[in-house]
């Protein structure tokens, strides 16, 4: 009697598992808010010497000396948030990125054939079909090479 209800819970389990893996294979629609952001720190020279070696170039990053009055310095970067997004390969992706930071943001994914400019203050839609499965870039040429998000596309 033990082994009949151990075999019989083993295939509902069996089932369960089966339903839920088809479920992850068909297609979906799936939306995903990104922002343009642009995290800083500052503090004083006092505090902390300003530094002489130089951030990778690109627009990425920025670097400001200190001022002469409060002898403060900043360091800024510009990135997606999130920077990563993982959808199926069929789904139907929408990315709806809003500018918080930085004027503009001229953006690509170029594996789904997206070129657009997303600017401070307005959100940006684009929809694809995510038929292409690996890690795709979500790249903003202006402020390299920070600002470059991924866009995961799992295989079925």
């Amino acid at each position: 009697m033990g082994r009949m209800r151990l075999a019989l819970c083993v295939g509902a389990l069996a089932a369960c598992l089966g339903a839920l893996w088809a479920a992850a294979q068909t297609p979906t629609k799936r939306s995903f808010t990104i922002l343009a952001v642009e995290p800083k720190g500052g503090v004083t020279a006092d505090k902390e010497p300003f530094p002489t070696a130089p951030l990778p170039t690109g627009g990425g990053f920025v670097l400001s000396p200190p001022d002469a009055k409060s002898q403060r310095w900043e360091v800024s970067a510009y990135v997606w948030q999130p920077s990563q997004i993982i959808v199926n390969q069929g789904d139907e992706v929408t990315l709806d990125f809003v500018g918080i930071n930085g004027a503009a943001h001229a953006t690509t994914i170029a594996a789904f054939g997206q070129t657009f400019t997303v600017k401070r203050g307005q959100s940006t839609r684009v929809t694809f079909v995510a038929d292409k499965p690996g890690i795709h870039g979500i790249v903003c040429s202006q402020h390299q090479p920070s600002m470059t998000g991924e866009l995961i596309v799992l295989a079925k």
